[in-house]
Parts: C-alpha cells; sequence; structure tokens
C-alpha cells in the first residue's frame, strides 16, 4: 500500500539535464532549435522530391520516405520540450506528458532500427539479385516491412512504458536527462529496478543485436559483390554510397547500444545525456543528406523539379 500511496504521490517530474552548465543554456537553446529546423526541413523536401518524381517511386525511395516521416516524429518527440528547458528554463513535465514522451521516443526509436534493417536489406537484393529485385521487393512486402517495423516499436515502447511506470517514485522526483528516457527515469525511481534493468537489456539487447546483424550481413554481403565487380567507377560509386550509409548506421547502432543493450546502462546518466543528442537529435538532421542528397538520382531530380519551377534556365 505505501509503495501505491509513493507511486501515485509524484505528478510531475524535473528534467535537469545539462543543468550544471548554466553559461551554455542559450547556446544549447539556440543549437537545438536550428538542428530541429534543419531536420523538419530537410526531411519535409526529401518527402516532397520523392512524391513529385514518378522515377523515384521504387522500394529504396519508398524507405527513404518513410524515414524522412519517421525522423520528423522522432525529433518532434524530444527536441521542441528539450528547447523550452535551455531558452526559459521549464523542466516541468507531468507525470503523463513523461510517459507519453517516453512512449514514443521509445515507439519511433525503436522503429528507426528496424527501418534502417529494412533499407539494408532492400540494399543488399538490389545489388546481390538484381535481376529478382522486381519480383522480391514487390510493393505488397515493402508495405508489410514498414507496418512490421511499427509493430515492432509498439510492442517495445509498450514494454519499456509499462514496466518503467509500474515503479514508484516517491522523491526526489528529479531525473537526469533532458527527455524521458527509460533509463533515466528507471534512475528516479525509489523501487529495486533489478527487473526493469534485465527486462531492459533483454529487448532491447535482443532488438539492437537482431537488427544490427541484418544490416552488418546484408552490408557484408554488398561490399564481397562490390569489390568482384569488374568496372573501378561502378565499384567507387557503390562503395561511396554504402560507405554513408555505413556512418549512420554505426552511428546509431553505436550510440543506442551504449544506452541501452549493456548492463549498468543506468549508471551513468550524465554521460547517457551527451551521447543520446546523437541518437536524439542528430541523425535525425543527418539522414536526408546522408541517405540521399548523396545520391545522384535525388541531385537530378530536384534540379529538375526546381528548373520547372523557373529557379534554373
Amino acid at each position: 500500500k505505501k509503495n501505491m500511496e509513493n507511486h501515485t504521490k509524484i505528478t510531475e517530474f524535473i528534467l535537469v539535464g545539462f543543468k550544471s552548465h548554466p553559461g551554455s543554456q542559450l547556446f544549447l537553446s539556440v543549437l537545438f532549435s536550428t538542428m530541429y529546423a534543419v531536420t523538419v526541413v530537410g526531411n519535409v523536401c526529401m518527402i516532397l522530391i520523392i512524391r513529385m518524381d514518378s522515377k523515384l517511386h521504387t522500394p529504396m525511395y519508398f524507405f527513404l520516405e518513410n524515414l524522412s516521416t519517421l525522423d520528423i516524429c522522432y525529433s518532434s518527440v524530444i527536441t521542441p520540450r528539450a528547447t523550452l528547458i535551455f531558452s526559459l528554463d521549464r523542466r516541468n513535465i507531468s507525470y503523463n506528458g513523461c510517459a507519453s514522451q517516453m512512449f514514443f521516443f521509445s515507439l519511433f526509436g525503436t522503429t528507426e532500427a528496424f527501418f534502417l534493417a529494412v533499407m539494408a536489406y532492400d540494399r543488399f537484393t538490389a545489388i546481390c539479385n538484381p535481376l529478382l529485385y522486381q519480383v522480391i521487393m514487390n510493393k505488397r512486402l515493402c508495405v508489410f516491412m514498414v507496418m512490421a517495423s511499427y509493430l515492432s516499436g509498439c510492442i517495445n515502447c509498450t514494454i519499456q512504458t509499462g514496466f518503467t511506470f509500474s515503479l514508484s517514485f516517491c522523491g526526489p522526483k528529479e531525473i537526469n536527462h533532458f527527455f524521458c528516457d527509460v533509463a533515466a527515469v528507471m534512475h528516479a525511481s525509489c523501487s529495486d529496478t533489478l527487473v526493469n534493468e534485465l527486462v531492459m537489456l533483454t529487448v532491447c539487447g535482443s532488438i539492437i543485436v537482431g537488427t544490427a546483424l541484418v544490416v552488418f550481413i546484408s552490408y557484408g554481403y554488398i561490399i564481397i559483390t562490390i569489390v568482384q565487380m569488374p568496372s573501378a567507377e561502378s565499384r567507387h560509386k557503390a562503395f561511396s554510397t554504402c560507405s554513408s550509409h555505413m556512418m549512420t548506421i554505426c552511428v546509431f547502432f553505436g550510440t543506442v547500444f551504449f544506452m541501452y543493450a549493456q548492463p549498468g546502462a543506468t549508471s551513468s546518466p550524465d554521460k547517457n545525456n551527451t551521447i543520446s543528442i546523437f541518437y536524439t537529435i542528430v541523425i535525425p538532421m543527418l539522414n536526408p543528406f546522408i541517405y540521399t542528397l548523396r545520391n545522384t538520382e535525388v541531385k537530378g531530380s530536384l534540379k529538375k523539379q526546381l528548373k520547372r519551377k523557373g529557379f534554373f534556365w
């Protein structure tokens, strides 16, 4: 009964991430709001370019369009509130608001990991089985893969949020983070969190390792196929695309693994604050540039659209 009273007493939390550096609050506010603006504009442009050019209505760009939509949602869950924290020092978040933020952050974050695996499989099929590509990557399979990614995200976020908010919070109500991350909220609880940590390690660890394996095995086969290509020009072109994708994947899976898939993930919140900026804010901003603006098809489509609108002669 006492635990239940403690559990229901808490109506709000205080997000204290980066509070130890008061001089940097304005800098962080400007940085976060700029990065959010670039994220939204970059990803919206990506969606519009793909939608407006029928040549880009292929499985690869279908996944990229969905990735851009996901990145806007993913960033919107975290960055606007974080900007308010730094600019206006509005650090309070309601109990339900914190649970909602955790739910949607876990949903979009998990879905992103599955998307990266799906997109790696798509590239593997295109490069290693080019003759069967159209047959294998049909529209039904593409839609199924996107829906399965969201469903997997939904299952994980329900487990994580449910387990975390079944804990007791009896003060202090401070969360040492700039958003309601699973590990940080767990750290603020006065309950025994061993079961929660084991659940997080098992569920998140299996998702991260599973999706990362699909990605790295796919790219392993891709690299072997590229090496065997007869033309130096085609090898260089394929490698430059792969290196961009691999960079994003390494940053995403590296930081997420460090945060959620190792024992004692809740023990160093200050370090986690800095690392989590990468996968919550930096990666959604970089994805449209890394994945598509280095792509000659997208650049060609963009020039064509701008010419049509009268920007180029």
